[in-house]
């Protein structure tokens, strides 16, 4: 396929019209949910109640987001959290298919748009509210943008590309591999150089955008870089080699882009005679193989490497022929089909006791025995777990806080583990008596405290021993 010398037109209505049917789907279906806010979910809610322009582990713009929606809908019930998901992975969808179609044509637009928006982790990212989800139209726009400068060579193309590359960065800074992928397109294909005012214009603008977080940064100990180098992990416990770490990262790849979809993606890095696909391969393969390497040397999420998806949508629909884009079709919605039969009967399936969706089960009912047990005894609630912490102020949101009942988490170390230790540590001067909600047992005086009840924890929780005890804090500035 050669690139267009103009956007093509007559891909939108289809392509809109596939989308919103998608999107509108997954909304009805959010509202029939039966699994709990996740942990990383209920902390970006909780950013959004403090906002700022940093955060203990990411940037600060999932907080904004749910913020103005949360206060838009006068709800932060779950469906409002999580409902931003699926309607900006569909504006992504439409932002690859506009690339699409600049690139290589009408039908190219559509199939950008319909295989982008019905791929696993798109499905998934519909569901949980993510940084990745929050950053990905952002992205997909940065491309869209410096696709046209690079046939304009204009410097407002190229402002553009830096304000939606600097907002992806304040979603999630793996937007950072943008530069990369661009670097390397710009230099072996002669027609995405974006010129010198256009470069400028970019870097200017994204700075400007990115500059309140850098400082944030800065004067808060590089709290978010820290984070980061602790999820690399071999940066302080030094590299290995790890084999079944990197098979396991790269095989999920076929399950996080879909099978058919990520051989194509692999297929088409390959082809590198045509400057079009040589472009789109050098927009992906940078967060593909920096996090193969990571996972090689440490550990790695299978989301990790979502960057390289966006340019690689497009690529893959340049590479696989009408067959394969329906094959491709069919596999990604049986992962759209998945998600909401395992969301909305999550309970039932699987055993009694261990069901599938565990992980999203049981949070908010342990935070509401907990609170009521605080409340019923006048004290104020500790926990160490950051799942326990983060679920407690979601759950009780209008019972948490100034008037009703606080809670605290343990006082950091050298640094602090967690957002939670880092604004709710329990002071050191505090006299008096706690809940705190720990593993069984616990021991102070010299002997095992008894339990204040029963918690009888489901879902995420069966099994984990979680136990009340009313103790008092000089006990829990003493532990170890």
């Amino acid at each position: 396929m050669s690139e267009a010398a103009t956007p093509a037109r007559g891909w939108v209505l289809p392509a809109l019209l596939v989308v919103i049917a998608v999107v509108a789907l997954r909304l009805v279906v959010l509202a029939f949910d039966s699994t709990d806010l996740f942990v990383d979910e209920a902390q970006y809610w909780l950013w959004g109640q403090r906002l700022d322009f940093g955060y203990y582990s990411k940037p600060p713009l999932i907080g904004w987001l749910l913020r103005a929606v949360t206060d838009l809908a006068g709800s932060s019930d779950p469906f409002w959290v999580r409902m931003p998901g699926a309607v900006l992975h569909g504006l992504t969808a439409m932002i690859l298919g506009a690339l699409g179609a600049r690139i290589a044509g009408a039908r190219a637009g559509v199939w950008a748009a319909v295989l982008y928006v019905t791929l696993p982790f798109v499905a998934l990212g519909s569901w949980l509210i993510s940084t990745d989800t929050v950053m990905a139209p952002f992205f997909a726009l940065a491309l869209l943008f410096f696709w046209r400068a690079g046939e304009s060579r204009s410097a407002r193309e190229g402002a553009m590309a830096g304000l939606a590359l600097g907002l992806a960065f304040m979603a999630k800074y793996a937007a950072l591999y943008f530069w990369g992928g661009a670097v390397l397109a710009m230099l072996l294909v002669p027609a995405r150089w974006i010129g010198w005012r256009a470069l400028g214009a970019m870097l200017g603008v994204f700075a400007l955008v990115v500059a309140p977080n850098v400082v944030w940064n800065l004067t808060h100990k590089l709290t978010t870089l820290e984070h980061t180098l602790d999820n690399v992990g071999w940066v302080r416990a030094g590299a290995g080699a790890n084999i079944a770490s990197m098979a396991e990262f790269f095989g999920a790849q076929f399950v996080v882009f879909g099978p058919v979809t990520f051989v194509a993606l692999l297929w088409g890095i390959t082809r590198l005679g045509d400057p079009v696909k040589r472009a789109l391969a050098a927009l992906s393969i940078l967060p593909l193989v920096a996090v193969t390497v990571q996972a090689f040397l440490g550990k790695a999420q299978a989301n990790w490497a979502v960057a390289a998806y966006f340019a690689g949508t497009v690529l893959v629909v340049l590479v696989l022929p009408q067959r394969g884009r329906i094959a491709a079709l069919a596999l990604n919605l049986l992962a759209c089909l998945a998600v909401p039969v395992l969301t909305i009967f999550a309970p039932a399936l699987g055993p009694a006791e261990k069901p599938w969706m565990k992980r999203y089960l049981g949070r908010a009912d342990l935070s509401t025995r907990v609170l009521d047990l605080a409340r019923a005894e006048g004290v104020p609630v500790y926990a160490e777990d950051r799942d326990i912490l983060a679920d407690l102020f979601y759950t009780g949101r209008g019972l948490v806080g100034p008037g009703g009942v606080t809670v605290y988490a343990p006082q950091p170390g050298p640094r602090a583990r967690n957002y939670y230790e880092q604004n709710f540590a329990l002071p050191r001067d505090y006299r008096g008596k706690v809940l705190a909600v720990l593993p069984a047992p616990l021991t102070c005086g010299g002997g095992d405290l008894p339990p204040a009840g029963n918690l009888n924890g489901s879902g995420t929780w069966a099994g984990k021993g979680i136990t009340p005890y009313i103790v008092d804090a000089e006990c829990l500035h003493a532990a170890p």
